[in-house]
């Protein structure tokens, strides 16, 4: 049964796991997304999340390679996060990373809530359980066929389906799963093909009911009623808890959301292989002139990435930026992430999420 709180959004249920507030922080890396933010989304009712890309950057042990600090760091994210929070918890996991498989067991072993795993298809990702896990799966789709190919596959294979799907659209920040001709496509937008996965999901419904949550460009608490009304379980919102004081990126980086302007809004090609929205900057328009040419590859970090055709090293110029050097680095952000006027807590954000979303309520009911 979903409950109605006093925002007026109804809670929802991502396998036995009650969301009190149908808001999931979306999993930016690297070094944006950790415990800190993760924790203090989680303790307003919604599902904090920790991006797993990069850790072993921001956790470094002379006696441990990066592999082996992605791990541990990762352990030490989740051990932070539960000592601020009591609330539900999830990592997201490109299946583009190269530790994917090292980053899926240590979630599952720690006993994370939830994993969220996209940049690819997961196919084989159920195969990582065992009798005794606990952790819900849900994939990150931007389209339908995607998430009847996921589906299909779990079922087939692993007599398993999603916990729940994430439909992101094009307006949403860093890698886009879509080619840049469909960005501006209104084929494309979430608000054509989050019906079409809702249908994808509910062909399962005899077998398991699968919540859908709408993702990408979604900023104000009118556009999470819109989403609601149109059969989305929750949302997932990135860029609007950037500019907040729990957000773990240094202040620089926040301070790009607050200073950027529409026109600063670009698609970037990234060396994963996949368009992405990030704020315009120094480096990037460095990357434009040749001049970031990465010289070698020390942590092969993406299965797609190829150092030698690659203008410059991704997961170096995200670490840069979270760290504050944006002359090194850039940030990536949703369409809408010019509209931030200057940092709030995370409380504060979704008090002002509630209040805009009861006015979207009373207005169109």
């Amino acid at each position: 049964m979903r409950v109605t709180h006093l925002s007026g959004m109804k809670s929802f249920k991502i396998g036995n796991i009650e969301i009190k507030l149908p808001i999931i922080q979306g999993g930016m890396g690297v070094g944006i997304s950790l415990s800190g933010l993760a924790s203090a989304v989680a303790n307003e009712g919604g599902v904090g999340v920790i991006s797993c890309a990069g850790l072993g950057l921001l956790y470094k042990r002379s006696s441990g390679d990066f592999w082996e600090n992605c791990i541990w760091g990762l352990k030490e994210e989740l051990r932070k996060a539960r000592e601020k929070t009591q609330g539900v918890i999830g990592v997201n996991i490109m299946v583009a990373l190269t530790n994917f498989s090292d980053m899926v067991r240590t979630s599952i072993a720690e006993k994370v809530d939830v994993i969220f795993a996209g940049a690819g298809l997961p196919l084989d990702l159920p195969s990582y359980l065992n009798k005794e896990s606990t952790t819900k799966l849900v994939p990150i789709v931007s389209s339908s066929r995607a998430a009847q190919i996921i589906c299909d596959k779990w079922k087939n294979s692993y007599n398993y389906l999603p916990d729940a799907i994430v439909v992101e659209g094009p307006k949403a920040g860093g890698h886009l799963g879509f080619k840049k001709n469909q960005i501006s496509d209104e084929l494309y937008s979430l608000e054509h093909i989050l019906p079409e996965v809702i249908k994808v999901a509910n062909g399962y419904k005899e077998t398991k009911n699968i919540p859908v949550i709408a993702a990408g460009g979604i900023s104000s608490g009118k556009d999470i009623y819109r989403f609601l009304e149109m059969g989305a379980s929750g949302v997932q919102m990135g860029s609007i808890f950037v500019p907040t004081d729990e957000c773990d990126a240094d202040i620089k980086f926040k301070n790009t959301y607050i200073t950027a302007n529409e026109g600063d809004m670009r698609i970037i090609q990234s060396p994963v292989g996949m368009p992405g929205r990030a704020i315009d900057g120094e480096f990037i328009r460095n990357v434009e002139t040749g001049s970031e040419k990465p010289k070698s590859c020390p942590f092969h970090c993406i299965k797609t990435c190829d150092y030698t055709q690659s203008p410059y090293c991704i997961i170096q110029a995200l670490y840069q930026a979270a760290k504050g050097n944006m002359k090194k680095g850039y940030a990536f952000a949703g369409l809408n992430a010019h509209f931030a006027e200057k940092i709030n807590s995370v409380k504060e954000v979704i008090a002002l999420l509630k209040a805009d979303y009861r006015t979207a309520l009373i207005s169109y009911s």
